[in-house]
């Protein structure tokens, strides 16, 4: 029982150190990985999109989880928010040059799997 609980806590250790490495590769992809955010940045891609416009198409998502995800993006400099000075409130999304080029490299990724699938 020792060796296992030392072994779990090396493991656990292990992976403290990983998410300790910060590399720009690694963040990116555990920033788009979080559940929602490809859905997220595939809509932006048609252009902008109020917030209860993407409610409504991506389905299942809460309100929540949508502006936590959104939150993150634009923290994370891929998407933007326009807040208008208007009643009742109008805020729009959309992805700007930094969101754009990253869904640039899905479309090679898609490519890739074409080729290989």
């Amino acid at each position: 029982m020792q060796i296992k609980q030392e072994t779990q806590d090396s493991y656990q250790n292990q992976l403290d150190r990983a998410n300790d490495i910060s590399c720009p590769m690694t963040d990116t992809i555990r920033m788009i990985s979080k559940v929602w955010a490809l859905l997220i940045l595939r809509q932006l891609c048609s252009g902008k999109k109020r917030f209860n416009e993407l409610i409504q198409e991506l389905g299942n998502i809460s309100p929540r989880t949508l502006t936590k995800r959104l939150r993150e993006m634009e923290k994370y400099g891929i998407i933007e928010r326009q807040r208008y000075k208007e009643i009742p409130p109008r805020v729009e999304y959309n992805l700007n040059q930094k969101g754009e080029e990253l869904m640039d490299c899905f479309k090679y990724l898609d490519l890739w799997l074409k080729k290989w699938d």
